[in-house]
């Protein structure tokens, strides 16, 4: 029965995707030239702020199964049919939202009124903008109604898009400083300090992870990016019949060419979010935090940027390192032969759904670290930051560049590339060694000591 209804969601889920990307390229079809209105539409109100807010649901059901223990199941309505079924804990998100919008928007009376309303905007805005450039479906011919136009799922397609992301991206800690200085309390300046300081250390990191990725495609455009990961680095073609034939291979994935830039990007991203194990600037069990002092849905924005900026994280992620919205291998050819180009809209749906599935899956690994580690001390995140990060980012730009000049192919560095993943792998799959008791002449453990387990008390 468990089975079934996780089944059940998984298809709703599916289904609502595939509808909503289909809507967005129907109304591209029909603007034209302003399709961006309704990408926008869609894409940033609609899909992020839809998949933030049921990620707050998803981090109580995951977080509860992880842990062995009962998620929400209280809240339900009073109405005939629903009553006493909570509808796996979907009632617990709208109750979360009424509380944000009726509670009490206190303000701290020695608080500046204009910096302190200023911190929630500048920490929420960013976050979304950040989106614009994010590709999520293809272009295709949609045709609908007698419109037809090529529409494509992004908000905007600049000249200078991952340097655009930077630049938004050093924007968000403004808000979270801002909010703890403008809030008049110790404990609010002590988290916008440790706040700050966090995410301008992972800026540089955040930067140069992706800088590999970039001298692999010679772009920062990230459609061109992801176009570049549909060549095959080996390939061949088979004979389906009179479709003729259909090629097949290993993509181009930025994960093959660049793991290093991987980890880097995806370790400093998520610092950036501040959530555990890097959650110290929030701290709950310390008493600190830069939004402390914050009530009502001010307090909403803060929470539900930081649900945004893990969805954002893995579109930006699935976009550079995992192929965007291409199935690899043989799939693409496969699925485009299969449609025909006269069904642009239920191709391009279909894409734009894949797309979402990745993210969703990356969104899943997000919050598995976050319920695994614990909090790293502030000491420790530094040292990760600038000890580790920094010098693994520098290192695989080096090697990067020097295997680029050997082979422009990026075939050498998908190999070195597929054998850094096979050592990280083996070293996480190395089972520890087992603790052995000092043993005496005879190969027998030798006993303790009388009194020695009581010493080791004291």
């Amino acid at each position: 029965m468990k089975a079934l209804s996780v089944l059940t969601a998984a298809g709703v889920i599916l289904g609502t995707i595939f509808v909503l990307s289909a809507l967005a390229y129907a109304l591209g079809a029909v603007l034209g030239d302003w399709a961006w209105v309704s990408n926008l539409v869609i894409l940033v109100l609609g899909f992020i702020m839809i998949i933030a807010t049921f990620l707050t649901l998803a981090e109580r059901k995951w977080s509860a199964m992880m842990q062995d223990r009962i998620g929400p199941n209280r809240a339900t309505i009073n109405l005939p049919g629903l009553r006493g079924r909570p509808l796996g804990g979907v009632f617990h998100v709208a109750t979360d939202a009424l509380k944000m919008l009726f509670k009490e928007d206190f303000r701290p009376k020695n608080a500046d009124p204009l910096l302190f309303n200023l911190g929630p905007i500048l920490a929420f805005a960013p976050v979304l903008a950040l989106f614009a450039v994010v590709p999520v479906g293809p272009q295709v011919t949609a045709s609908i109604l007698g419109f037809s136009h090529r529409v494509g799922l992004q908000v905007s397609n600049p000249d200078f898009g991952l340097l655009w992301v930077f630049a938004i991206a050093s924007l968000a800690v403004y808000g979270t400083s801002l909010a703890g200085w403008a809030s008049n309390n110790k404990f609010a300046l002590l988290g916008g300090v440790r706040a700050s300081s966090q995410m301008i250390s992972y800026e540089v990191a955040l930067g140069l992870g992706l800088v590999g990725v970039m001298m692999c495609f010679a772009s920062v455009r990230l459609p061109e990016l992801i176009a570049g990961q549909t060549t095959f680095l080996w390939g061949g073609a088979m004979d389906v019949g009179s479709g003729g034939p259909l090629a097949f291979g290993i993509p181009a994935w930025g994960i093959f060419l660049q793991p290093i830039g991987f980890v880097v990007f995806f370790t400093a991203a998520f610092a950036e979010t501040k959530r555990a194990p890097f959650d110290v600037p929030e701290g709950e069990s310390e008493i600190i935090g830069y939004f402390v002092e914050y009530s009502g849905m001010k307090f909403g924005l803060f929470m539900i940027s930081e649900f945004a900026e893990v969805v954002i994280l893995a579109a930006i992620t699935t976009a550079i390192f995992f192929g965007g919205w291409h199935i690899g291998f043989a799939g693409d050819a496969w699925l485009t032969r299969a449609l025909g180009a006269e069904h642009g809209i239920l191709l391009g749906a279909i894409y734009a759904t894949i797309f979402w599935v990745k993210v969703l899956v990356l969104c899943y690994v997000q919050l598995a670290i976050r319920w695994t580690f614990p909090r790293f001390r502030y000491d420790q995140i530094q040292t990760l930051g600038w000890k580790i990060l920094l010098p693994q980012a520098l290192a695989n730009i080096f090697i990067t560049g020097a295997l680029l000049l050997l082979d422009p192919s990026l075939r050498t560095l998908a190999i070195v590339g597929v054998l850094e993943i096979c050592f990280v792998l083996a070293l996480a799959l190395r089972r520890g060694d087992k603790d052995v008791l000092p043993t005496g002449t005879h190969g027998h453990a030798s006993a303790p000591l009388p009194g020695a387990a009581a010493a080791s008390h004291h």
